[in-house]
């Protein structure tokens, strides 16, 4: 009896835990109550306190798997750079750059290009959202996006409209692609493009979908066929569609409760990739066939 309970217990855990993952219905859409079992989780490092406050961004930095991460609002305008255990390499000052509230990495893979989001908004009311573009030789020179967005009329708005913060970008096609951790009432997560170049500019509101927790990382594979948006206790993928809407995608949704609030995300390869929580651990996600899942 008790391995017949065991075995009733299991797809009860595994709808319960879906039921977490999901987004609101909709028919045309799907949502991400489908829980992959095609990713194995475990813990690889750690970011030292002391050498790396508040790690909100991760991106790849070289071929050897290190990797590039930085401060949270009020932190130092520095870039760190760490290996795969999350041990200290180097620092890098973004010269000219300042760090109001940097949230999230996103980088050109082709071209070398480093984007840092200072964009965090948590009272809705920043006029000065922006994005630092790190080029050349050693990232050593840097210009600035400037941007707003289209449907912002009050700084802020009043509470059950505040979804106005960023933490989350990722870049794709010579755009930017933004996602919103709201903060108001409904749980739109709204997706906004930007031209991945210096210059002022009305971010483009794109899409929005449901998804019933806050979004704090985004990032594609170096192939653009999965994006992944971290959440609390959740990452969320979507499989891109040529020619369709991003959430139009097929969803799935991968629960790491154990982790605790997550706050970076970096794919390493086509399939595999890195996040990170507030207290810097380090974990990667790698890959399994459907077969060895079963």
């Amino acid at each position: 009896m008790l391995f017949l309970l065991r075995d009733k217990l299991v797809p009860l855990l595994i709808f319960v835990q879906s039921v977490l993952c999901g987004c609101a219905k909709d028919a045309d859409r799907g949502d991400f109550d489908r829980v992959t079992q095609e990713y194995a989780v475990r813990p690889v490092g750690r970011l030292h306190k002391e050498e790396v406050v508040e790690s909100s961004g991760l991106a790849v930095a070289d071929a050897d798997g290190n990797l590039w991460t930085h401060g949270d609002g009020g932190n130092t305008s520095w870039l760190y750079l760490v290996n795969p255990q999350g041990d200290l390499i180097r620092t890098h000052p973004a010269r000219g750059a300042t760090n109001v509230d940097w949230e999230d990495l996103a980088q050109d893979r082709q071209r070398g290009t480093l984007f840092i989001g200072d964009f965090g908004n948590n009272a809705n009311k920043r006029r000065d959202l922006r994005i630092y573009c790190l080029s050349g030789p050693n990232l050593s020179q840097l210009e600035t996006i400037q941007f707003r967005y289209p449907d912002q009329r009050q700084f802020p708005p009043k509470k059950p409209a505040r979804n106005f913060d960023c933490e989350a970008f990722f870049y794709r096609d010579d755009s930017l692609y933004l996602f919103t951790k709201n903060r108001g009432k409904g749980n739109w997560v709204k997706e906004y493009h930007l031209p991945a170049k210096p210059g002022n500019y009305v971010a483009r509101l794109a899409d929005s979908i449901r998804i019933n927790t806050w979004i704090t990382s985004a990032d594609i594979s170096p192939d653009g066929r999965t994006v992944a948006l971290m959440g609390y206790g959740h990452i969320y993928l979507i499989e891109t569609k040529p020619g369709a809407r991003l959430f139009d995608g097929r969803k799935s949704c991968l629960p790491v409760p154990s982790t605790g609030q997550a706050e970076a995300l970096t794919f390493v390869n086509d399939h595999d990739f890195i996040f990170s929580n507030e207290k810097g651990r380090l974990y990667r996600a790698s890959y399994r066939s459907a077969e060895a899942a079963r």
